[in-house]
């Protein structure tokens, strides 16, 4: 089973694609950024059109998003929400099964705790999950953007839940 877990956002979003095995392996994994030069619409047209591509090249049969958490800006977080609807979209038109985590399930399943910073998360995904040969060459964990470990970070929740509730 292979899943594409996502970390949304507007300016930077993290993708990644996970395989369920003994030890989760991340097969692919990237940070998509559009630029604040573009007009709102471009952006949101380009985040579909890299989000279609990632499906159709990795075929996943599932997706994990992250829900949105409000801050104080509403302005950035009306724009992710949108970015969110688009990967929404992109999600159901290709068939899949979609399951969405809040920042807390997140930190709780990869950490233990759901008030782990940031460190936490990615020191947990590197112990949690494998790599693959092309992205082992990318170098060590810091190499990884904060966008692509917390995609993995939502993709092992989501296979740590899946299991637990036997979702098919």
């Amino acid at each position: 089973m292979r899943i594409i877990a996502i970390d949304p956002g507007y300016e930077r979003l993290g993708i990644a694609i996970l395989e369920d095995a003994a030890r989760p392996l991340v097969v692919f994994s990237c940070c998509f950024k559009t630029l604040a030069t573009w007009p709102h619409q471009e952006r949101l047209a380009a985040i579909s059109k890299k989000i279609d591509g990632v499906i159709k090249k990795w075929q996943p049969t599932e997706l994990a998003i992250e829900k949105l958490f409000f801050n104080v800006n509403q302005k950035t977080a009306l724009k992710v929400a949108e970015a969110r609807g688009v990967i929404l979209n992109a999600g159901a038109e290709a068939g899949l099964v979609v399951a969405e985590y809040t920042p807390l399930q997140v930190k709780i399943a990869v950490t233990g705790y759901g008030r782990g910073d940031k460190k936490q998360v990615i020191d947990m995904v590197s112990k949690l999950a494998e790599f693959n040969k092309k992205q082992k060459k990318r170098g060590d964990k810091k190499m990884f953007s904060d966008d692509e470990m917390d995609a993995v970070a939502i993709g092992l929740t989501h296979l740590a839940c899946r299991k637990s509730f036997s979702i098919k």
